[in-house]
């Protein structure tokens, strides 16, 4: 009989919050260990969990003072479209894949449509 061994390695990656006086997000870095880069800035970040036992989903949303509207609509707009590429490599739903980015682009566009209104 062989004997396998199976080394386990984890990764960390760490995400540092700096809050002003009134605990608003000034700054938000994250770096990983196993990174040579230093941290990365970010200006938003979305992070969630699935709770398998309760069937739920644990969310941490956050963005800096710095994050304007039309960059929070980009993040959105990207994040659904990463969100269904995500869905489609685990799923193979494409049907539903497509409706999500058919929503995505829906979003994006009115979202400008509402820009050049405001900006008239």
């Amino acid at each position: 009989m062989q004997a396998y061994n199976f080394s386990m390695s984890t990764s960390t990656i760490s995400i540092d919050v700096h809050l002003d006086k009134d605990k608003v997000p000034e700054q938000i870095t994250w770096k990983a260990d196993d990174s040579l880069d230093e941290a990365q800035k970010a200006r938003a970040m979305m992070l969630a969990f699935w709770d398998g036992a309760e069937k739920s989903a644990l969310r941490i949303d956050l963005w800096t003072k710095e994050m304007m509207v039309d960059e929070m609509a980009d993040f959105f707009y990207q994040t659904i479209m990463t969100m269904a590429d995500t869905y489609s490599r685990a799923t193979h739903q494409q049907e539903l894949v497509d409706d999500m980015k058919k929503f995505a682009k829906e979003f994006y566009h009115k979202f400008r449509q509402s820009q050049v209104k405001e900006n008239k």
